[in-house]
């Protein structure tokens, strides 16, 4: 894929063979990275329709040993990486096999599902190797966007999205020049509190903030999800995978997740790439990618069944970090990556009862406030604003 300002992000898939095209009877490897949270569940479903294109050569989780133990017997894989936990099968321990996973040298495609920063050297190894990687792991461009993509540039790797907003993009933007793109409309579900009074979100419980009305994902992203973090990290991901500045990318609350991105073009047409709320087709065209292949466990689109589709600004007051990410990207450096760190400490809190949901916001705000923004030129510089922001949030948290 191309930038829309003649950057190359990711390597120009029209120069190869397409990723998951066949060359003879030969199958495409694919690593999975948290291969039980919620996309790399989706990512199996697709891989296992898709066996004679692919092949899956890794999976790694952080600590569901069972549930990949059942992954491990359904597709055979040749390495098996565990994060955290024992286990007496022979599999590799420990983050360091998240790395051993993407460089495998049968592994073509890495289809990365970590939630967090965790994600961030995988992705960073992947490309380093030339490989293409399926990246729902938005943090990886949010903390060092700039310096992923000139890695992927430099070294003929490929970012390929997988979050449904930016598949849109992709999808509406194939075939036209970059200087044609106007501006990026990223459609928000607006969560479960989307129509809620500010007092009553604020005091939101946690299984409130779980019950996504449209999308079934993990916790921490649901979390995001009913906070609006989620749209600031994906509008930050926007500005690095399509090149776009912050001006030119907004966010409009859509409930029904039915369309999952506008583009407008410089002559004031609008494309939108549409589709029920199902992480499988953006999945799949991230793995196939410039090419387009039939897959009949995808659910087919009925705009009956849809119903009508409404739209909604998003309100900002009640919902501030939205805007406290826009203005991290805004201010770029290390800045983004301090706002991801702060959000992820505090949305732990959360979820172990340790701060009511109004917090969340208000610990990010303190955080970027009290942030010295540094350049974020080195894997190094990206962790150590990563580490400032995750210390200074859990004494924030303490403190309140």
């Amino acid at each position: 894929m191309s930038a829309p300002d003649g950057r190359r992000p990711a390597h120009d898939s029209s120069e190869a063979p397409p990723a998951g095209s066949r060359r003879g009877a030969s199958v495409t490897g694919v690593a999975v990275l948290g291969s039980t949270g919620s996309i790399g569940r989706s990512a199996l479903k697709v891989l296992g329709r898709q066996r004679e294109r692919f092949r899956v050569v890794a999976l790694t989780a952080f600590g569901q040993k069972e549930q990949l133990e059942a992954q491990v017997a359904a597709f055979q894989p040749e390495f098996v990486g565990l994060v955290r936990g024992d286990s007496s099968n022979g599999w590799r321990r420990g983050a360091e096999c998240l790395v051993e996973a993407v460089t495998h040298p049968d592994v073509r495609i890495v289809v990365n599902g970590i939630v967090g920063a965790a994600g961030l050297e995988a992705t960073l190894a992947a490309l380093q190797a030339g490989k293409r990687v399926a990246l729902a792991n938005k943090e990886t461009l949010v903390m060092a966007g700039e310096l992923v993509t000139r890695t992927a540039r430099e070294c003929g790797g490929e970012i390929v999205p997988v979050d449904s907003e930016h598949s849109a993009v992709l999808q509406c933007v194939a075939g036209h020049p970059a200087a044609g793109l106007q501006r990026l409309i990223l459609t928000a579900s607006g969560g479960p509190f989307h129509a809620w009074e500010a007092e009553r979100v604020r005091h939101a419980t946690v299984a409130e903030a779980l019950n996504h009305p449209t999308w079934r994902m993990g916790r921490k992203i649901s979390v995001d999800s009913a906070t609006l973090a989620n749209k600031a990290l994906e509008v930050i991901e926007a500005h690095f995978l399509f090149g776009l500045p912050y001006d030119r990318i907004e966010a409009v609350v859509h409930p029904q997740s039915i369309i999952h991105s506008f583009v407008e073009f410089v002559d004031g047409s609008v494309l939108a790439q549409l589709g029920f709320p199902n992480m499988e087709l953006p999945i799949l065209y991230a793995l196939t990618h410039p090419e387009r292949v039939a897959d009949d466990g995808i659910v087919r689109f009925d705009p009956v069944a849809a119903g009508p589709l409404t739209f909604e600004p998003v309100r900002t007051e009640v919902f501030p970090a939205l805007a406290l990410g826009m203005r991290a990207g805004r201010t770029g450096g290390s800045a983004p990556a301090v706002f991801n760190a702060a959000n992820e400490v505090a949305v732990a809190a959360f979820l172990d009862g340790r701060a009511p949901f109004g917090r969340i916001a208000e610990v990010i705000a303190r955080v970027l406030e009290e942030q010295v923004v540094t350049e974020v030129s080195s894997v190094d510089a990206v962790l150590a604003a990563d580490a400032w922001a995750r210390r200074r949030a859990e004494e924030l948290l303490r403190c309140s």
